[in-house]
């Protein structure tokens, strides 16, 4: 990587680890083929298809890679799932509809560097067994998928995509399919029945597992870009010696996403585990803006258990951390009670207004709610009203109380994880900052709202 140079004000911080955004905002590099090819794309594409099938899932078992769109289930694994007696189509879906707030990375990789990304998806596909292949892209985005179909048409155009791909008799499509901007199709059994042409209600696992009942009631693997894009480099550098990269259980690279009251904002790539959260912020992200004090975080997009500048963490392992010392992992994250989800960071310092963070929060919730279990439903819509009564100034302080208590009935409650994704920030929120919250909650008896951000929320309520 030291001769690769990057444009003006994009060079890789020195404790990045670029390996999935090696290409981007790399100086002289095309979203083409051509491009791509120069670089040894499609090389591992080409070494699949001389591997055993299930060597190269073996490959990427020992590889130790966990999903890098939320759930961090390893990917091994899910490919495994497929019932070894299936007689049946077995389909890919690369899941592209990045709708997580605080998440800006798949994005990326889609518009600056899509050959990564097929080749990938035509890797995988050569391993569980599929012929067809679709890349499920958010509405959102549509250079992205423009982008997309150009790409296939030149892998069509070279070889690595259609009948006989290189002589090997081995069949693969991949086609492009546009969502309609709703949160809920990140969800794969929802991305699913979207996919079938249905309204996208979630299906109830179990029995409708994708692996076993997926699109078309046939195994299906769903896998998220950044996923689906270190297979390659699973191939070229082996399983094992990716498994060096990170730390033990959570191997690899990953993609940061880090938004909010730091110096420089922004996309890293960093190996799992091996910086800290103070790192990140400090290192990474050139400290808080001038003069500010950390106040919270969400580390892993918006549905992450938000977490207290001051909390301090005692480990089951016997480690007692600050927020500072956190690892960004997916195994301490969750020690500490939340996630590492999306690798969306959210830096919040003492100029935010936590009435207000939770209620712009509520407010995409129940927008986004598709409206299929009624604790999701009705206790979506719930929560934005009672917050929004908090943020304005017009609420009872036991009003903060009910608003907690909604949230605990939602969750663990509805088919899939939305339910859980939109209370478990206003639960978080309520148990740590329960008193600014109550302070919020009569402006006319506190005299304030706690900053500007609360008053214009008011103002645009009450206009």
């Amino acid at each position: 990587m030291s001769s690769i140079s990057y444009l003006p004000g994009k060079q890789p911080h020195s404790r990045e680890y670029r390996l999935i955004f090696k290409n981007i905002d790399r100086v002289g590099w095309n979203s083409s083929i051509e491009c791509a090819m120069a670089d040894g794309g499609y090389e591992m594409l080409k070494k699949a298809l001389g591997m055993e099938r299930s060597a190269i899932t073996n490959e990427v078992k020992a590889s130790g890679l966990r999903g890098r769109g939320g759930a961090g289930f390893p990917t091994g694994v899910k490919w495994g799932f497929i019932p070894p007696t299936n007689t049946k189509p077995v389909y890919l879906i690369c899941n592209a509809d990045e709708s997580e707030p605080g998440t800006f990375k798949d994005r990326y990789i889609i518009h600056q560097d899509p050959h990564q990304l097929i080749e990938g998806m035509a890797i995988a596909c050569y391993a569980v067994g599929a012929k067809l292949a679709y890349i499920y892209i958010r509405e959102e985005f549509p250079e992205g998928a423009k982008i997309l179909e150009k790409a296939i048409a030149e892998a069509h155009a070279k070889g690595f995509l259609g009948k006989n791909i290189l002589g090997s008799s081995f069949d693969c499509e991949i086609y492009v399919h546009r969502g309609a901007g709703a949160y809920i199709c990140g969800e794969e059994t929802g991305l699913i029945e979207s996919l079938e042409g249905k309204r996208p209600y979630p299906r109830i696992k179990p029995p409708y597992f994708p692996a076993a009942l997926g699109l078309y009631m046939s195994p299906t693997i769903v896998n998220n870009v950044e996923s689906l894009c270190h297979v390659k480099h699973i191939l070229q550098m082996g399983g094992a010696e990716y498994a060096k990269l990170g730390t033990p259980n959570n191997t690899g690279t990953r993609i940061l996403c880090v938004s909010g009251d730091v110096q420089k904002p922004g996309y890293y790539e960093i190996q799992v585990g091996k910086l800290t959260m103070g790192e990140v912020i400090n290192d990474l992200c050139g400290g808080l803006k001038p003069g500010r004090k950390l106040k919270a975080i969400i580390p892993g997009g918006s549905s992450a258990k938000v977490l207290r500048a001051d909390e301090q963490f005692k480990l089951k392992d016997g480690r007692e951390l600050t927020i500072w010392d956190i690892p960004m992992d997916f195994d301490t994250m969750a020690a500490c009670g939340t996630m590492a989800g999306s690798g969306g960071v959210i830096i919040m310092d003492d100029s935010r207004s936590m009435s207000w963070v939770i209620n712009n929060l509520n407010n995409f919730y129940a927008h986004e709610s598709c409206g299929q279990c009624t604790p999701c439903r009705e206790g979506s819509l719930w929560m934005k009203k009672i917050s929004d009564r908090i943020v304005s100034g017009n609420a009872s302080p036991d009003d903060v109380d009910t608003l907690e208590q909604v949230a605990v009935q939602i969750d663990g409650r509805t088919i899939c994880a939305f339910g859980e994704a939109s209370a478990w920030p206003t639960q978080s929120f309520v148990r740590k900052f329960r008193d600014e919250l109550k302070a919020d909650c009569r402006a006319d008896l506190t005299g304030k709202i706690v900053n500007n951000e609360g008053k214009e929320a008011a103002a645009s309520l009450s206009a």
